[in-house]
């Protein structure tokens, strides 16, 4: 329990004071650009087995109900599976929920009408948690297989998830990552 604690003590830091977050983001984006690009050389399972672990460390110490910054900057795209499970919630026909809270994006995808999400409560709580959409239960991808084909998306998700932030910033710490590898295939 004690070591938990101190494995976490780094990580228990997450910045929930969101202006800070977003200003650290700012001023690392051309930093964090450069360090992405050059993961990408990375073989798939290697850079997954770097990750998932970080992945794993920050959000054991992680309380996302202290932040919902993705609930209230960001907003999920919603597949057809998500629309029919949600609706049956609601009791509503697909039809009356996509006309009541969602409109298509420019690439003709169902996402919110407006943010923050019309599902999330004053404590940060979602109302349809249990049925939520699968871009809200997979967000925010850290832990999915083949991180190389989605870090345009770790990107994007350092400015919205202080976990991300931290975790990208421990990646950065490990030997060999940051500096370029003279072996093939990293």
């Amino acid at each position: 329990m004690f070591l938990r604690l101190l494995r976490c003590k780094d990580t228990i830091r997450i910045t929930v004071d969101l202006l800070r977050h977003k200003e650290l983001s700012k001023l690392k984006r051309k930093e964090n650009e450069k360090f992405l690009k050059r993961l990408k050389k990375f073989k798939p399972q290697k850079l997954d087995s770097l990750i998932h672990p970080i992945h794993d460390e920050v959000f054991a110490c992680t309380d996302c109900l202290q932040c919902a910054n993705c609930c209230k900057t960001t907003g999920p795209k919603f597949i057809e599976s998500d629309i029919t499970r949600i609706s049956k919630l609601f009791k509503m026909k697909t039809r009356e929920f996509e006309d009541e809270y969602l409109r298509k994006d420019s690439e003709g995808e169902f996402v919110l009408k407006s943010v923050p999400c019309t599902f999330l409560g004053a404590d940060n709580k979602c109302y349809i948690y249990d049925v939520r959409p699968k871009a809200c239960r997979e967000f925010p991808h850290t832990d999915r297989r083949k991180q190389t084909q989605i870090l345009d998306h770790t990107l994007k998700n350092i400015e919205v998830c202080p976990a991300v932030y931290e975790i990208v910033e421990k990646l950065k710490k490990i030997p060999g990552v940051t500096a370029p590898s003279k072996s093939k295939g990293r």
